[in-house]
């Protein structure tokens, strides 16, 4: 089975069982100081987790973009990614354990027709924070899962969440395919990495909320949440012992060995470069694609794009690509994609720009950066790169640490990267720019201060666009309880009496004590009256538009504040550069 055939299967048959299929949302996520893209289907319907209405009703499925950074230096494997999709059916205080899993089991076994011998499944053994979820256990018997191919793990293995802090969170039973493999010992099972069972699917049973402190308490409104990795679930369906050799993959590796003239297969090193080429252009095409699509920069979402490009740029050197040529691997990515994702298509010249432009730059200080690598490693009076010459690959040669340790580890040497991080804070610290951190609050912060800056960030964009003009468009946004942080296209640096316009006119709308109202309404009508939001579903779903008096229309999920007086006082604390043609503002509230 294709992956354009499951994804397909999936969502008609959950739209079967009276489900709403939604588009998927942002790769880059909305007021979430934790994460830098979205990392799970879960990210965009936080509110309608923790009980806000959703305009398409309480059950939901979807096909989720998604990217995870955390193990970048691991692609290349057989397994691991930093892009992929996820297929997703969510229950919003509809329907729960019983439904959830016996629908799993009849898509498994009657519309996938995987064998029931082949799966097995886990579920939560029980703790001080919850019970052991009998109740999950026997349905799945009940459905025709054999006593002896369920088993009960702890948290570490079966418990969801929160994806920050704090936030909703839950048991959660998993899916295993058994590939066949013999097992590693008499104790092996799900739990095992030895790769004898596939997880393929997770059922999140969201019925807790934690709090910062650790503590548990119910949820007033219990979700279902699931999961299921197209590219792992293809694999399995189609024999493949890897992702990288489904049908996701084997058109773009095959445009890169025409551009190398290497066969993917041809030895271990060869075939690890093809596929850490593969994914981090996917990736890039993604990322750089999105309705909210971030440009390479030395910042946030930026630098890990940046990261990923300049891998894909070593490598492809690797297998003698010509320069200049990831765009043809790009071009392959887009055409693959954009039937299931029109942004692609509607912002191909923008993807090919930027990876050419990337390419050129990295091409120029590769050469001179790979010769400096090379000095430092022939002075080396030890076993170790100190610090001070890390940042100097970096900050000289656009070397990121990540790659500096990856090439020093493949030549048995280790790098002193708390020593590059004091350098990296001093740098910072003297040209005036705040260093990159991890902010305090969850994914799930909906409190009184979060909900007031939210509510600020639509007077914001409102502002922006009355005072510098209609090219301005939202390109991301992060909010913790103290500040906001609003990103917007614009090509130059704002005057400061631009920015004391913008500010003045948000205190304005502050103090008439505007109205804060929402309406639910098809996105073609949201469009007609002129809301400010990305048009980019393919359903004609419905969305939530917040109104402010007559100053601002914007699409968004809330939660809002119900009167602008309720803000107190704005102020904007640093304008600055994000990335190539979109500037950042900080600003917070005051009491007044």
């Amino acid at each position: 089975m294709k992956t354009t055939e499951l994804r397909d299967k999936y969502l008609e048959f959950f739209k079967s069982k009276e489900h709403a299929i939604i588009a998927s949302a942002s790769l880059i996520p909305e007021n979430d100081p934790t994460v830098l893209f979205t990392t799970a289907g879960m990210h965009p319907l936080v509110p309608y987790l923790l009980g806000e209405k959703h305009p398409m009703g309480t059950r939901l499925t979807d096909v989720q973009k998604c990217v995870r950074t955390g193990d970048i230096d691991e692609v290349g494997d057989s397994s691991h990614c930093t892009f992929f999709e996820m297929l997703g059916n969510w229950s919003l205080g509809d329907y729960f354990k019983k439904e959830s899993i016996s629908w799993s089991y009849e898509f498994l076994t009657k519309v996938l027709e995987i064998p029931v011998e082949k799966l097995f499944v886990t579920v939560f053994e029980g703790d001080n924070d919850a019970p052991r979820d009998e109740e999950s256990a026997s349905i799945w018997q009940e459905a025709g899962i054999p006593k002896d191919h369920i088993f009960y793990l702890p948290k570490k293995d079966n418990w969801w969440g929160p994806a920050g802090v704090t936030g909703p969170c839950g048991p959660d039973t998993e899916i295993f395919y058994d590939t066949g493999k013999p097992k590693c010992s008499d104790h092996c099972d799900p739990s095992c990495s030895c790769g004898k069972y596939l997880e393929i699917w997770n059922n999140v049973f969201m019925e807790y909320f934690k709090h910062e402190d650790g503590s548990f308490t119910p949820l007033s409104q219990k979700n279902v949440d699931t999961g299921m990795g197209l590219d792992r679930t293809c694999a399995v369906l189609q024999g493949k012992e890897s992702v990288f050799d489904t049908d996701a993959f084997t058109g773009i590796l095959s445009c890169i060995a025409s551009l190398c003239g290497k066969a993917y297969d041809s030895d271990e090193d060869t075939k690890r470069a093809f596929r850490i080429i593969a994914d981090h252009m996917r990736a890039s095409v993604f990322i750089i694609g999105d309705p909210k699509g971030v440009t390479p920069s030395n910042v946030d979402q930026g630098y890990i794009l940046r990261r990923l490009l300049r891998r894909a740029i070593r490598y492809s050197k690797h297998l003698g690509i010509a320069d200049g040529s990831l765009h043809i691997v790009a071009e392959k990515v887009i055409n693959q994609y954009d039937d299931f994702y029109p942004e692609l298509k509607t912002n191909h010249d923008k993807i090919i720009d930027e990876i050419n432009k990337e390419e050129e730059r990295f091409s120029k200080a590769l050469t001179g950066g790979l010769k400096e690598f090379d000095k430092v490693i022939s002075k080396l009076e030890g076993n170790t790169i100190d610090g001070k010459n890390a940042f100097r690959l970096y900050d000289t040669f656009g070397f990121p640490i990540e790659m500096t340790v990856e090439l020093a580890g493949e030549k048995g040497i280790k790098v002193d990267v708390d020593g590059y991080k004091a350098c990296f804070a001093e740098h910072q610290k003297k040209s005036g720019a705040g260093a990159v951190g991890k902010f305090k609050g969850g994914l799930a912060d909906n409190t009184e201060a979060t909900t007031r800056l939210h509510t600020a960030t639509h007077l914001l964009l409102a502002s922006l666009r009355k005072i510098l003009g209609d090219t301005v468009f939202q390109r991301g946004s992060n909010i913790t309880a103290e500040r906001l942080r609003f990103d917007f296209s614009f090509e130059r640096k704002l005057t400061k009496e631009e920015l004391a316009q913008v500010e003045a006119m948000v205190n304005e709308v502050i103090e008439k004590d505007m109205t804060v109202s929402f309406e639910e309404m098809p996105i073609e009508k949201a469009r007609e009256i002129g809301a400010m939001g990305i048009f980019d579903s393919k359903y004609g779903e419905m969305v939530k538009v917040y109104t402010v008096g007559n100053f601002s229309k914007e699409i968004c999920g809330g939660p809002h504040v119900t009167h602008t007086g309720e803000l107190g006082g704005f102020k904007i604390k640093k304008e600055e550069s994000s990335s190539a043609g979109v500037r950042r503002i900080k600003a917070v509230l005051i009491d007044k």
